[in-house]
């Protein structure tokens, strides 16, 4: 089975839990952390008789926000629909939904063109481990979804998980959506197509996809299924299918619907929204409050700052860091030691929060760690006792001087008593001396450890490599 001969064509729709106080056309709380079943709710998103919805126009705004992120063109005027279908989970018999008028068409995230950006209203959420019954918990019902669909640009699993994470962090960077994909704040569902031609095969839909390795593992699991079907002569059917994490494969749920299968029209209880005409909805006035976005984070940090994109990935991800890295860099001296600097950031500091989970705040000041990396980078302290102080720095605090000087982590740089250690060296390792004579490299390095040992790390070793090459070249 050789993929190379095949065309893969994917297409992304995610959807997005809207961080707003109250659920999309009701005044019900929106919290997605409520364990207890059934207490977010009203009349109006429980659909009781004679009740009116309401647009929430926070979570409008929030989709503008997004529409405007990423380019889009944002619409003047816009309307809700009735999507007509029924489960459990839909108390109304139809959600409301948007299909004619998106707020926002267009716009790229990554490269990978955007078809449209819309905003609906969540479903209630389904139970199905209590015996032969279910449960429906209402809590959920209501809360704003934004729907974000790309055109079918993506072509390998690795590009989809690719635009799935960096739409995750746009949405955090804008505060719009917590985006967390445990808790089914942000769900993926992937349209699949393979061809051994430019015209797209038949498409297949993986729902409810809930992390980004389960994106990629879905999507390679259907392109091999779909090439060993056109290898072997076997029919494929467009249908909607689900991913079984227990068996790595993916089942048919049902035959895949069409947009008139939903008979949509439009929702004759919510007025038409003409959005240039919302003082709050002012493109202008949004985008110059919007914050940084990842990749112009992302740009700064490797072309301005000059730092690994490994370096500038964790800062884009995890702001805490980048924050941190922007205070050292303003408190650096030479510039030049931003790499330098980043490298202990995220190694270093990094792996110390490791366990402990992100924090809110680093418990170590800009200045000093600046400090730190200003001795490391003038070679008044090795790399190895760095490490030591900033492990006390984070332990109990300190100045990175202060602390070096208590516990004799200074670098030794006088050359006359590093000379008589290195003449005691070759006097009691004589035959490793006639190794490195001999061309062996590994007895230099020998004779540099046991250098290191004897002055409990504190030699300089650029010094003690220097000392010991040349006296024992005499």
């Amino acid at each position: 089975m050789e993929e190379s001969k095949y065309k893969t064509t994917i297409g992304l729709e995610i959807h997005a839990e809207l961080k707003t106080q109250t659920k999309m056309f009701c005044d019900s709380k929106n919290d997605p952390d409520e364990k207890t079943p059934n207490i977010n709710i009203c009349p109006v998103c429980t659909a009781q008789p004679g009740t009116l919805p309401v647009i929430n126009k926070e979570a409008v705004k929030n989709v503008i926000k997004v529409g405007v992120a990423v380019g889009g063109e944002i619409a003047t005027f816009t309307e809700f629909d009735r999507k007509n279908y029924f489960y459990p989970d839909i108390p109304k018999g139809y959600q409301i939904s948007q299909y004619k008028y998106p707020i926002v068409k267009g716009g790229s995230i990554l490269g990978f063109e955007l078809t449209r950006i819309h905003l609906e209203e969540d479903t209630a959420r389904s139970t199905h481990d209590k015996g032969e019954h279910s449960l429906v918990d209402f809590n959920r019902a209501g809360i704003p979804l934004m729907e974000l669909v790309t055109e079918p640009v993506i072509h390998s699993p690795v590009e989809a998980g690719r635009f799935a994470r960096e739409l995750q962090l746009l949405l955090r960077t804008l505060g719009v959506s917590d985006a967390n994909m445990e808790k089914g704040e942000m769900r993926v569902e992937a349209n699949i197509s393979v061809s051994k031609t430019d015209r797209l095969g038949t498409k297949v839909e993986v729902k409810n996809l809930n992390s980004f390795k389960v994106v990629e593992k879905a999507i390679q699991y259907e392109v091999e299924r779909h090439i060993k079907a056109l290898e072997s002569g076997e029919e494929l059917v467009q249908e909607t299918r689900g991913w079984d994490e227990a068996k790595q494969k993916t089942f048919s749920q049902r035959i895949k619907e069409t947009s008139e299968d939903y008979r949509y029209f439009p929702d004759p209880d919510l007025p038409k929204l003409r959005l240039d005409e919302v003082p709050e909805f002012d493109i202008e006035k949004i985008k110059s409050g919007l914050p940084e976005l990842p990749w112009e984070k992302r740009e700064r940090y490797i072309n301005i700052y000059n730092i690994k994109k490994e370096d500038a990935d964790v800062y884009v991800v995890y702001p805490v860091y980048g924050k941190f890295f922007d205070s050292v860099y303003e408190a650096l001296e030479n510039k030049k030691d931003a790499q330098l600097a980043s490298n202990y950031i995220t190694s270093d500091l990094f792996g110390y929060f490791k366990d402990l989970g992100v924090p809110d705040n680093l418990s170590i000041s800009a200045i000093d760690f600046a400090d730190l990396i200003k001795i490391v980078s003038s070679g008044d302290v090795s790399s190895r006792g760095a490490k030591d102080i900033l492990k006390i720095m984070l332990d109990k605090g300190g100045a990175p001087m202060d602390i070096a000087k208590e516990n004799n982590l200074l670098q030794m740089k006088d050359e006359g008593a590093i000379k008589e250690i290195v003449e005691s060296l070759i006097r009691d390792n004589s035959g490793v001396v006639e190794e490195y004579k001999k061309g062996k490299e590994t007895a230099l390095k020998f004779l540099m450890g046991q250098g290191m040992k004897a002055t409990k790390g504190s030699a300089d070793p650029q010094m003690l490599e220097k000392l010991l090459k040349e006296l024992i070249g005499q």
